[in-house]
């Protein structure tokens, strides 16, 4: 084990991020009766440039009067290269910065954006005495933000997660895809012919890369990686066969921009009851072992280690977590 440490952020279901245009009061409103973890307010592509002063005051007045029944609370902000992303800063944190948990920073390309947004931050929430120390989220959506991930990753303690935009990236790396989220046919090897001289197609995931790039830095610097949206609303089928590859290769949620997939998302990256029990057996193994002065810890023969003791704490937590919530 590295005597360098991951710092642990702070833990909040992230199974379902439910993405709702800040231009539509309607789609806020049904927003605040769903089901999703977190809720993102976008203020950036879904909003045509003459709506966005319009969107950010309906976005703000929406975060401090309605009742999103406990859900973590994100905004998408302009992005930097517009001049539109102070004034949503600082009108969002100055005036519901006390019930916003997150921010949430588009088509990040190095450290020194979230840098940016960090001290802009840290300056409102000081002057406006605000106690709670609002996250930041990082939309990866850029072959210069893929390439700089590991220093974005730590370029703040306010880091919280890492989503992967899909489309954006597609669009910037030249990527032909068929549908946002989706897999191309085109993408495939062909086996050798087979007994009767036929030859499969064997279709092969475009979006590994990127997928297994953002866990793996996300994951070093203790955040939580999420996956972008499946586009197809109409093909329940396609969207979870995408998420359980995303769940596989460690994301912990995926972007949602339909209510119909929010339900989806909750059940599949939930911890299952297998995973929990096997989980709250490896604590109380650790338990057992600190009480009787033990220097190792082992359960079923198998010796477990620091890095087992934090996942069974994270998971244990998530199910903890998920219950409270299906329940209030």
């Amino acid at each position: 084990m590295s005597f360098m440490t991951i710092p642990q952020r702070r833990q909040r279901l992230n199974r379902s991020t439910l993405a709702v245009p800040g231009s539509k009061p309607r789609f806020i409103e049904k927003a605040a009766t769903s089901l999703a973890d977190v809720i993102f307010f976008d203020l950036e592509d879904s909003v045509p440039p003459d709506n966005k002063e319009q969107a950010r005051k309906d976005v703000i007045a929406a975060i401090n009067d309605l009742d999103f029944g406990g859900k973590s609370l994100s905004v998408r902000i302009n992005g930097l290269d517009t001049h539109y992303m102070y004034r949503d800063v600082v009108d969002l944190v100055e005036q519901a910065g006390h019930k916003l948990d997150l921010i949430l920073v588009p088509k990040v390309g190095c450290a020194a954006d979230i840098y940016a947004v960090d001290m802009l931050l840290t300056q409102i929430e000081r002057a406006k005495g605000i106690k709670k120390r609002i996250g930041i989220e990082m939309l990866i959506e850029t072959p210069m933000g893929m390439q700089n991930i590991d220093s974005i990753a730590a370029a703040s303690p306010r880091n919280e997660s890492m989503l992967f935009g899909s489309a954006d990236y597609a669009a910037a790396t030249n990527m032909q895809i068929t549908m946002i989220g989706g897999p191309n046919p085109d993408y495939h090897i062909l086996a050798d012919a087979d007994a009767q001289g036929v030859r499969h197609h064997h279709w092969l995931d475009m979006w590994h890369y990127p997928h297994a790039r953002l866990v793996a830095a996300a994951r070093a610097h203790g955040l939580r990686p999420v996956d972008g949206p499946f586009a197809d609303i109409k093909d329940p089928d396609g969207w979870m066969a995408s998420a359980k590859r995303a769940k596989t290769l460690g994301f912990e949620g995926k972007m949602v921009i339909h209510p119909s997939q929010v339900d989806m998302a909750n059940e599949l990256f939930k911890p299952s009851a297998k995973e929990t029990e096997q989980a709250r057996r490896i604590l109380e193994a650790m338990e057992i072992a600190e009480k009787q002065g033990a220097g190792a810890v082992s359960l079923d023969g198998k010796m477990i280690d620091i890095a087992s003791i934090r996942q069974a704490e994270a998971v244990v937590k998530k199910a903890e977590l998920a219950a409270a919530k299906k329940s209030s």
